[in-house]
């Protein structure tokens, strides 16, 4: 039986430092798992969102509808699952997703009005898991970081060298927005949503924010003793 959960957020949330852990603290304890991590960067498959947060269709996200853009994440996703993770999937290993469908709801999304936001969440969920048949998650964490953090920690992790932000990054305000839209998905799909940092709004360790994501994990599985 296949087996993915998802642990998404916006740029500079860690959740690519968390899957990692997550993935090797699983194998530890002698669950399999396996990372993986969306987009591919590496593959034929994602040319096209390459271009698009290249800014090649146009400088601002917004130039690209909500729909179009989401089908070139989505055909790299597809290409991903059928090339590299079908096989662990189908044999039980836990799949330990660094962004999936789930960033395609939030920033794409973000692009749409408001009254509009639920149609576009049940048409992307019918065209990913149904039509393109890939597998549904057994539960999303998704790691909330405050914009204006985020902002702080990519900036960081370019050395401030803006020409290295793709078009989402650029666009505090559309970051902004994909937050207002993760809060949105979270209560109507039931994901669960990890603030990455205090009541003050002062990020917490990676040690502190590990045990939390560990926690939800757990609850998510279970049927596992871990």
């Amino acid at each position: 039986m296949g087996r993915l959960i998802v642990i998404d957020g916006l740029d500079g949330s860690g959740k690519g430092t968390h899957s990692k852990r997550v993935t090797e603290w699983l194998n530890d304890h002698g669950i399999p798992a396996m990372r993986i991590s969306f987009p591919d960067y590496e593959s034929p498959s994602s040319a096209l969102l390459q271009m698009y947060l290249k800014g090649d269709f146009g400088a601002h996200a917004s130039d690209v509808n909500a729909y179009a853009a989401s089908m070139f994440f989505a055909a790299d996703r597809f290409a991903g699952f059928r090339t590299k993770y079908q096989k662990p999937y189908d044999e039980g290993v836990i799949l330990v997703a660094d962004r999936y469908t789930t960033s395609n709801i939030v920033h794409q999304m973000s692009k749409l009005p408001q009254e509009e936001w639920d149609s576009f969440i049940e048409w992307l969920s019918d065209f990913e898991y149904h039509k393109l048949e890939l597998p549904r998650p057994d539960g999303v964490i998704y790691l909330d970081m405050l914009p204006e953090i985020s902002q702080r920690l990519i900036e960081r992790r370019y050395r401030g060298d803006l020409s290295k932000k793709d078009i989402h990054e650029l666009d505090v305000d559309y970051l902004k927005q994909s937050r207002r839209c993760a809060l949105y998905v979270a209560e109507k799909l039931g994901w669960r949503m990890v603030p990455m940092y205090d009541e003050q709004q002062v990020p917490r360790s990676k040690e502190e924010n590990f045990e939390i994501i560990l926690k939800q994990i757990r609850e998510v599985y279970h049927d596992l003793e871990f």
